[in-house]
């Protein structure tokens, strides 16, 4: 079997960061590759909701850690001022020794932008301000001493941004916006994340994505397609069959069809079925939700029965 990345998803939400940190340290000593994060100022179901901020809670979580790497799915970037942000991800990196990835989109929810202070444009004015970030954000961690940026939407003037991240920082972009937004991951991602909820849409998208990088010159190849998931995982069929229904029921849509045809759902053999799926379409990354009340157990049964058989051979 091809090998693959496994990240999975830190508590965040109504979770103290003790909860968060105890995740950390155990999914990395399972072995998983990376660890994220979402980067919401409010919970999407309530602005009353206890939500940990993401790039201070990645700063914390690559001061515990040593191996995996450390994202966000995804940073609105029309949330924070993107030469701000810039910093903020570079010290973020410095911190990790050079683990972060910055996971980037743009935005969905008006109040956490408008309750701080920040304007929430149109759909295609936040496409454009995302673009617009991704450039400067590269310039700034590029080898530029000073870094002016003049755009419709991003400004900076003379900004410097030291220290430099240890490495050339991944740029995740997540959406599935099929005529600007796979336009911008195949001119400037280093990977794309396809939400959950478009998981059975998948073979569409990245045929979309591979016609856009024919049109702009980009190798296919050169970009990581990474799927959020749901993960569902039991040790027989009899236990996994309940789960599945009750993970639709608590998650409708929203985290894609946990009983769907490509869904990483049952035994760990058919989630290794489910995995190579996704493989075979291109896709060789995996941010998994895992469903249960202590998702450390499932995450374990996974990390132990699943990704063995899709380790690097040499």
């Amino acid at each position: 079997m091809a090998q693959a990345h496994f990240g999975v998803t830190l508590p965040q939400i109504k979770r103290p960061w003790v909860a968060a940190a105890a995740a950390a340290r155990g999914f990395e000593s399972l072995g998983f590759d990376s660890l994220w994060v979402c980067d919401h100022f409010y919970g999407p179901q309530s602005p009353q909701l206890p939500i940990l901020e993401a790039w201070s809670m990645v700063s914390a979580v690559a001061a515990i850690t040593e191996r995996v790497e450390i994202g966000t799915l995804v940073t609105p970037a029309g949330m924070r001022n993107a030469a701000q942000l810039g910093k903020v991800i570079a010290t973020a990196d410095n911190i990790a020794g050079g683990r972060v990835i910055a996971g980037l989109g743009a935005g969905w929810m008006r109040r956490e932008f408008t309750d701080f202070n920040v304007p929430f444009l149109s759909t295609g004015e936040r496409l454009s301000q995302l673009a617009e970030a991704v450039a400067l954000l590269k310039r700034m961690w590029g080898e530029e001493e000073e870094v002016s940026f003049e755009g419709k939407f991003v400004t900076a003037d003379c900004v410097v941004c030291q220290p430099k991240p240890p490495r050339q920082v991944p740029i995740l972009i997540g959406g599935g916006g099929e005529k600007v937004t796979l336009k911008l991951v195949a001119e400037e991602a280093d990977i794309w994340n396809n939400l959950a909820a478009q998981q059975p849409l998948l073979a569409h998208k990245v045929e979309v994505l591979k016609r856009h990088c024919d049109d702009v010159g980009r190798d296919f190849s050169e970009i990581t397609v990474s799927q959020q998931c749901l993960v569902t995982i039991a040790r027989d069929e009899e236990s996994a069959g309940p789960m599945a229904d009750q993970a639709q029921r608590i998650f409708g849509g929203h985290m894609g069809d946990p009983k769907g045809p490509i869904a990483i759902t049952g035994t760990p053999e058919q989630c290794c079925e489910a995995i190579q799926k996704h493989i075979d379409l291109g896709c060789t990354m995996f941010v998994a939700e895992f469903f249960g009340k202590d998702t450390q157990e499932p995450a374990q049964l996974f990390a132990e029965e699943v990704m063995p058989n899709f380790a690097d051979a040499g």
